[in-house]
């Protein structure tokens, strides 16, 4: 039996916005983002979802409330889990991006941005968030798949990202290539041994935050 897996990263928040490394940092969506979210939500109008799972952080829970609300499905059951969460940015948190870019040069900023194992001061690296997104995903988000549940997952660049290098099986030292941007939306087709059968784009955004 094959199950869907819906993977979208929330729509742009305040620090999107204003080019500033979030993280933890719990800020809300922009009227953007809440638009960017309705979107995605009309891309999924063929899709009987049966779990939503999200971060703790309000830009996710907000951008599944208004997919859940575009598609009418106040009873869609729901779980937030802190495995989920975006990436711990550390001493980075809170600073602008093109300014730390301008500082320290294109080198450091895309080893701090978009390396597998480079640390941020203070933060963690992708392999980090994958050490927790991916045991996560096996223990809960895989059964349900499994089971035959279509799934939807509202999240961040960083987590979505861990669990895209390990459904496409894309190597370490290529997970650089690896990205979504905000109010994007993937379809992933499971089987149900939980392997990758089909992995289609349903929305894309060009604003690369």
């Amino acid at each position: 039996m094959m199950a869907y897996l819906v993977l979208v990263r929330h729509g742009q928040s305040e620090w999107n916005l204003l080019g500033q490394w979030t993280g933890l940092t719990d800020v809300e969506l922009t009227d953007e983002g809440r638009a960017e979210a309705r979107r995605a939500g009309k891309t999924l109008e063929d899709i009987n979802l049966h779990k939503a799972y999200t971060s703790q952080l309000r830009r996710a829970k907000h951008t599944l409330d208004e997919i859940v609300e575009h598609l009418d499905r106040h009873d869609l059951e729901r779980a937030e889990h802190a495995e989920l969460n975006e990436r711990d940015y550390g001493e980075l948190t809170g600073k602008n991006k093109w300014q730390v870019k301008e500082e320290y040069g294109e080198e450091k900023f895309m080893q701090w941005r978009r390396s597998w194992d480079h640390p941020v001061p203070g933060g963690e690296t992708l392999k980090d968030v994958s050490g927790r997104v991916l045991p996560f995903y096996e223990e809960h988000i895989l059964r349900d798949l499994k089971d035959g549940r279509n799934v939807i997952v509202a999240a961040h660049g960083n987590s979505l990202r861990a669990l895209m290098k390990h459904l496409e099986k894309i190597e370490d030292d290529k997970s650089h290539e690896v990205e979504i941007m905000t109010g994007e939306v993937l379809v992933y087709e499971i089987s149900e041994d939980g392997d990758l059968i089909k992995k289609e784009i349903r929305l894309t955004n060009s604003n690369k935050v």
